[in-house]
């Protein structure tokens, strides 16, 4: 009698920490417990409890044990319950033949129900993301209203939230994106209100992050980032959701030029998927981390990453076209994004593509293809509203100027492109920016303005460690250097208007005393001055600092 109260209480106190998401508590208090102790709902609470904590192989066999349960007593609609969450584990771990299975069991058990219940909302879902997945967004639309109408209907605060957040991101593929966000935002408005099951908050809190991060609205990214971050980190022992955590945190972090903090960041998200036994989600995390390491110029540890978010099953592109670019494999990368955007149809996945595309197009001289893409960008940018896609599309259509000898129509498309990228703190599009500027001044004869902008975007790469784009500008600048100041002479000006000795500057340039010396006297006779003061003056002038 003694044991079967201990049992009992045992079986509560587990029932408790899952009401109270504290998941690790949970799990291992339901999965201890006796298998005859357990009811069906108990087998789902450990379903739901090993699913968050990593533990899919348990969750899938709990889930097995509880649709058993239900159809054994003849609860058929709970069943049917049972039987989409065993869709959505299977099929999102990318078990897709048992796990769509699963959904046309669900189908063929609700076709035996009479009447209308809230389960048949739950298979709309798995019918819905079918359509999304091939594309039929319109057919999906449809089907995400009447997913979110059978919440409102049966009160289900987690079909409301999951056929909002599907309508706002199948909205933003449709170009109707002030539309698609709203809905986005309302979706949120449960899921921060704690009204939505964990599951499906985090699957909602996931989709919000990457459509904002598809159309760059990096802003309202980095808000709910932020919020999904703490949501995280108040449910002890959850495992799930934290690689999609940490590399949406990443994804911030670089588009603000942190790049050593994003790199650490897409590290922990590859590790958490791999604790969480989910390694085929992780082929985005890869792809950012290539992206990472080829704007820093480490081509090889670029190509490697990229090679392994392949072997998960994701594209690395645009950044691998842009990594054969960097590697001189110019028709490779032309042949690349020509397909790319062959196959890319919607808006979305197109403005991702054709910032890249441009680029590397005019890099092989065919400006004209490059002019109509970059035109194609500011439609789309304008029909976003978006002000990250606008400078996307600015710079591109700038570029596209300047290739064709327009400086002037350059101008004031990348004030407003610098604008954007100042106001986001995204140091490296900054920069970016002013060398199409530093070009687009130089082109107009203002060489000293020019100069201005090349040397502040220089320092900004080199201060973000991009060297490919640091060493482009450097070769910008040298024709540009007042009164045939080499480079290195800048370097030591630059040094003796900061104020420093010769023997410190041949420490901090690794020379020596008489080299520093010799340049010294080059220095003095080129700009005609005799001391280090009106050599000083001269550095500031010329904006060399």
């Amino acid at each position: 009698m003694e044991a079967a109260m201990g049992v009992v209480d045992d079986l509560l106190q587990a029932r408790a920490a899952y009401d109270r998401r504290e998941w690790l508590a949970a799990y291992g208090g339901l999965s201890q417990a006796s298998g005859d102790s357990l009811s069906a709902d108990d087998f789902t609470r450990l379903a739901m409890a090993a699913y968050l904590v990593g533990r899919r192989n348990d969750c899938v066999q709990a889930l097995q044990r509880a649709y058993q349960l239900h159809i054994d007593s003849g609860a058929v609609p709970e069943a049917v319950r049972v039987a989409f969450w065993l869709a959505l584990v299977l099929l999102t771990s990318g078990e897709a033949a048992i796990g769509g299975g699963w959904v046309g069991r669900a189908e063929r058990l609700l076709a035996d129900v009479p009447g209308d219940v809230v389960e048949r909302g739950y298979v709309l879902i798995h019918v819905m993301f079918r359509h999304i997945f091939t594309g039929d967004f319109g057919t999906a639309l449809e089907l995400a209203e009447q997913v979110a109408d059978y919440g409102r209907r049966f009160t289900d605060p987690d079909l409301v939230a999951v056929g909002l957040a599907s309508q706002g991101r199948v909205l933003l593929y449709r170009g109707r994106v002030p539309e698609g966000l709203a809905l986005l935002d309302e979706a949120m408005v449960g899921v921060a209100a704690g009204e939505v099951s964990t599951v499906f908050a985090g699957n909602v809190y996931c989709t919000m992050i990457e459509g904002c991060q598809e159309i760059a609205d990096f802003d309202r990214a980095a808000r709910w980032t932020s919020a999904l971050t703490a949501w995280c980190d108040d449910q002890s022992g959850l495992v799930a959701y934290t690689g999609q955590c940490a590399v949406h945190r990443g994804q911030i972090m670089r588009a603000q030029g942190a790049f050593d903090e994003a790199l650490t960041e897409f590290d922990l998200a590859v590790r958490r998927y791999r604790q969480a036994d989910t390694m085929d989600a992780a082929g985005l995390a890869m792809t950012e981390r290539g992206d990472v390491l080829r704007l820093r110029g480490d081509l090889d540890a670029a190509g490697a990453a990229y090679e392994q978010a392949s072997a998960f099953g994701h594209e690395p592109q645009p950044g691998l076209a842009l990594l054969w670019l960097a590697q001189g494999h110019i028709a490779a990368a032309v042949a690349a994004v020509r397909r790319m955007l062959s196959e890319a149809r919607d808006p979305v996945h197109r403005s991702r593509l054709l910032p890249a595309a441009v680029e590397i197009l005019l890099l092989a001289g065919h400006r004209d293809e490059a002019a109509r893409l970059a035109d194609e960008l500011r439609s789309i940018a304008a029909a976003f509203g978006c002000p990250p896609v606008q400078a996307r599309a600015d710079h591109a259509c700038a570029a596209a100027a300047l290739a064709a000898e327009d400086p002037a129509a350059a101008l004031p498309l990348l004030r407003r492109e610098r604008a954007v990228w100042e106001r986001l703190g995204a140091r490296y599009d900054t920069a970016r920016c002013r060398v199409l500027l530093g070009r687009a001044l130089d082109a107009l004869g203002d060489h000293q303005s020019a100069l201005t902008e090349l040397t502040a975007a220089r320092h900004a790469l080199a201060d973000l460690g991009a060297k490919p784009a640091e060493q482009e500008v450097a070769a910008l600048i040298r024709p540009t250097l007042p009164r045939g100041l080499t480079e290195r002479e800048v370097e030591v000006l630059r040094l003796v208007a900061a104020g420093k000795t010769n023997p410190e500057i041949a420490k901090q340039l690794v020379l020596s005393e008489k080299t520093v010396g010799r340049h010294l006297s080059n220095i003095f006779n080129k700009i005609d001055v005799t001391t280090r003061t009106a050599a000083a003056a001269f550095a500031f002038e010329h904006h060399l600092m």
